[in-house]
């Protein structure tokens, strides 16, 4: 017998604002250069197939 609860199913957008946030830590950390936090914010968005990032998702 599973007593395991299922797991919530998330969104697309939950999914890329958990990313996003997870790089932006990254960065803040010294974890990932600007260079890779571009690069890698930039295809997050891309392959999530996001237009238009949020301003509250772009580094300060």
């Amino acid at each position: 017998m599973n007593t395991d609860a299922p797991h919530p199913r998330r969104t697309n957008e939950e999914l890329y604002a958990q990313q996003v946030k997870m790089l932006r830590q990254f960065l803040q950390n010294g974890a990932i250069s600007q260079a890779q936090y571009d690069k890698s914010y930039g295809d997050l968005t891309a392959k999530m197939r996001f237009s238009e990032p949020h301003p509250e998702d772009r580094p300060e």
